[in-house]
């Protein structure tokens, strides 16, 4: 199968790539710029140069592809608070993409996030079934879904906060650690109890390419291999790691010990995978989050 895939040179495009080449896939990478290129290049995939905002460059590659797989997104205006754009780029990025998909039962894998389930208040691990009709990123989430009714093998992959690995070197936790480093402290909310679910990078990219050769149309799957550690433990497995205490953050000094987290760091968002693991025989078994940090190789300094 030949597979576009934007976001190719990120974090879990760098795992999907060799998972698809594995399997036997031709693979074609987005890429944006020179480096992306080569890091694309290097992984054994071939560049298709361009960004989210070249739309006629993405109907463009998902016309020749067999199947997509959309991991990109504007990160960069995230950090800048500039989330409409972001979204709205998202958005016209997938009609971009599923357009010449349209009719021809070709796989588009999206990706989202457990976290928005938090909004619903569960007082249970969020699951596949639960679902929110609108809102941020939630939308793209369900465009995605929608394109089942318009022939096209649609689903969507539910990343946990934490997706965690030696490829991860800007997300929560490589945040949590900086903060961690900068303020002689590893913090967390309140009493630390609120749950963040996680999975293995490696893991994730093996349910994106199972989600892209098996997964029914209108598919929501869940990359969940720890179904919610505390905050706090994740906390004082990092103060262990930099030889700094653990403490509670009060609220007004969350944005200076969290960054960019501060607004989500006190959330509790546990999910299961039980529906995702029995559809598509998956199952996680890379190290879990607490394992992973003991690895040590998210405080190697160089």
């Amino acid at each position: 199968m030949r597979v576009f895939v934007t976001g190719a040179s990120g974090h879990i495009g760098s795992a999907v790539i060799p998972e698809l080449l594995q399997a036997g896939h031709e693979v074609v990478g987005l890429a944006r710029s020179d480096a992306s290129a080569a890091a694309v290049t290097n992984l054994g995939a071939a560049v298709h140069r361009g960004d989210l905002d070249d739309l006629d460059g993405l109907r463009e590659a998902a016309s020749t592809a067999d199947g997509v797989i959309h991991l990109a997104f504007n990160h960069d205006a995230i950090r800048t608070g500039d989330f409409e754009a972001a979204a709205a780029g998202d958005l016209a990025a997938i009609h971009a993409l599923a357009e010449p998909l349209a009719g021809t039962d070709k796989a588009l894998v999206g990706t989202s996030g457990t976290a928005m389930l938090a909004r619903l208040g569960l007082d249970r691990a969020g699951t596949e079934e639960d679902v929110i009709d609108g809102g941020y990123r939630i939308d793209a989430e369900n465009t995605v879904i929608a394109l089942a009714d318009r022939g096209v093998r649609s689903s969507v992959v539910r990343l946990p906060p934490v997706v965690h690995s030696s490829l991860d070197k800007h997300g929560f936790v490589p945040t949590l650690i900086a903060g961690a480093r900068a303020a002689g402290r590893s913090g967390y909310m309140g009493d630390g109890a609120n749950r963040w679910p996680a999975g293995h990078t490696v893991d994730a990219a093996r349910l994106y390419r199972l989600a892209l050769e098996d997964a029914p149309a209108g598919s929501r799957l869940h990359a969940v291999g720890d179904d919610g550690i505390p905050l706090r433990q994740i906390a004082e497995a990092i103060a262990r790691h930099l030889g700094v205490p653990a403490a509670s953050i009060p609220a007004e000094e969350a944005e200076a010990q969290f960054g960019w987290l501060a607004s989500f760091v006190a959330v509790d968002n546990p999910a299961s995978s039980v529906h995702t693991q029995q559809l598509l025989d998956w199952k996680p078994t890379h190290p879990g989050l607490i394992a992973d940090l003991d690895e040590g190789h998210y405080f190697a300094t160089t």
